[in-house]
């Protein structure tokens, strides 16, 4: 499984046992023996560690380091060979990331940082670490070096990890600054969001600046950061708010079973993401994830992806990602299945608990736009909570760009009115009026779909895209009643991509 360096790498035997997290195996520890006089003459010390990981490899492999005392910085640099494998079959991919001496218990009490695939080496030191990863002291202690073997070849995965050790005074710590959880509003208002965004903190290829230029530029009102299973960039968003900006923080939470959005997070809060569904502890992070002041929010939970799609089940999602990115099929499946757990809360309990639906652009480099798709939410201001609260009762619609605007209410035969995830409070046979108003939609067709199915689709919108749709029905006919903007259809036979929809608007008492 793992080999000594020929420099001597300080293993011993192959020491192979299973750690407190779950699917995980632990090597045998890399020691330094010449600690105490490296630091005293303020040198380096470097160890190498070969080995092979074979396939059906546990999700995670924990190779210890043993760091003495007076080191200033650690820096890990890995390579692993990336063999042609046959069609069909999955060539190899290893993650990495670190826990210091504080350990590697589910919970992340240790946790370093995670790049995940995208970097080759990183480095941590008490005032800087590479994106991705937390600074502070190197303390002495076990620390452990996380490997992730996404996906194996046949002939398996050889792998060297070099380790380097600078040993000197540490640098200054640094005390963390966030972003404030209020920018300024327009009291209650539609305001717009993309809460799926990824920088250069994980996979991304974008600085902060970048990216909060890029959602002014798209009409947004807030953002949400979202890195794959770190939370480091909480620290790197401070200066990038403003009165005219709003930003979240949050982290992917990237599972070998499905993503989660931890949506609007306290500042510096981790959520460990080392488990699958069948471990059977994903309820303790999703009450982690509230504890801290956020939402839980499935992410694209039909992605083609491997480990991407979303197996968890939807009892402890308080909003769910159905429109992530360019609109494509696993989109479409994503929209009908929710629109399933509509139907199956009207069954339940007359639809007064159901789990809204939002779409976010999960962005990671050019030429992907920011805010496309965007929600767009009716909140009493501005700030964290109010922005949250409007998405957690489904007051919102998903639209793709800031050109399309919509509104979307019913109206009962005495004058009662309902707005987007709310309830027309009307009996069975009253008369109720559905109305959808729309602006930047040029040609797109209305459709409005209830919990029987498609009920009534418009003729194509006015080149202008500014259009008044309406509809009548009553509650016995319509338990819920939302709208779907679609663009003209590529393929006649089915439905024209989304340029919006709706949350519903629930009828009847």
């Amino acid at each position: 499984m793992c080999e000594d360096d020929d420099r001597g790498a300080g293993l011993g035997r192959r020491a192979l046992f299973v750690t407190g997290a779950a699917a995980a195996l632990t090597l045998g520890s890399v020691s330094f023996d010449n600690g105490p006089a490296a630091a005293a003459a303020s040198s380096q010390e470097t160890k190498t560690v070969r080995g092979t990981l074979p396939t059906g490899s546990p999700d995670y492999v924990y190779l210890p380091v043993e760091v003495p005392s007076g080191v200033r910085e650690l820096h890990v640099a890995y390579t692993y060979d990336k063999p042609t494998v046959p069609a069909g079959t999955v060539g190899n991919a290893l993650d990495i990331g670190i826990f210091d001496e504080r350990g590697t218990d589910l919970g992340g009490r240790g946790f370093r940082g995670w790049s995940g695939g995208a970097r080759s080496e990183f480095f941590i030191r008490a005032d800087d670490a590479t994106p991705g990863y937390v600074p502070g002291p190197v303390r002495p202690g076990t620390w452990n070096i996380a490997l992730g073997p996404y996906t194996v070849a046949p002939e398996g995965l050889a792998y060297e990890v070099t380790i380097t050790l600078t040993y000197g005074e540490p640098g200054k710590t640094v005390k963390p600054i966030y972003p404030p959880s209020r920018a300024k509003g327009r009291g209650r208002a539609w305001y717009r969001g993309d809460c799926h965004l990824h920088s250069w903190y994980s996979d991304g290829r974008r600085t902060p600046a970048e990216i909060a230029a890029l959602a002014r530029a798209a009409g947004l009102d807030f953002i949400n950061t979202s890195e794959h299973n770190t939370h480091s960039a909480h620290a790197h968003w401070a200066d990038q708010a403003g009165d005219d900006l709003l930003i979240l923080l949050g982290e992917e939470v990237t599972t070998r079973n499905g993503h989660v959005v931890a949506l609007g997070t306290d500042p510096g809060t981790f959520i460990d993401w080392r488990y699958r569904a069948r471990d059977n502890r994903f309820g303790k992070y999703a009450r982690r994830i509230r504890e801290a002041g956020g939402l839980v929010v499935p992410a694209h939970p039909h992605a083609t992806c491997i480990g991407c799609n979303w197996k968890f089940g939807f009892g402890e999602a308080d909003v769910i990602e159905v429109w992530n990115g360019a609109y494509t099929p696993d989109d479409e499946v994503a929209l009908a299945d929710w629109d399933g757990m509509l139907v199956a809360s009207v069954r339940a309990n007359g639809g007064r608990s159901w789990i809204p639906a939002m779409g976010n652009s999960d962005a990671h480099r050019d030429p992907d736009p920011v805010g496309r798709p965007q929600t767009v939410v009716l909140a009493d201001d501005l700030t964290r909570e109010d922005i949250q609260e409007g998405l957690r009762a489904g007051r919102s619609y998903v639209a793709e760009s800031r050109t399309v605007s919509l509104s979307f209410t019913a109206v009962g035969g005495r004058g009662e009115h309902a707005g987007i995830g709310e309830r027309l409070d009307v009996d069975r046979d009253d008369p109720v009026t559905v109305r959808l108003e729309a602006t930047g939609a040029p040609r797109c067709t209305v459709r409005f779909v209830t919990d029987q199915g498609l009920l009534h689709t418009s003729e194509p919108l006015s080149v202008s895209g500014t259009d008044t749709v309406e509809w009548r029905t009553t509650a016995q006919y319509a338990a819920y009643v939302r709208a779907e903007l679609r663009h003209e259809a590529v393929i006649t036979s089915y439905p024209g991509p989304l340029a919006a929809f709706t949350n519903p608007i629930f009828l009847g008492r």
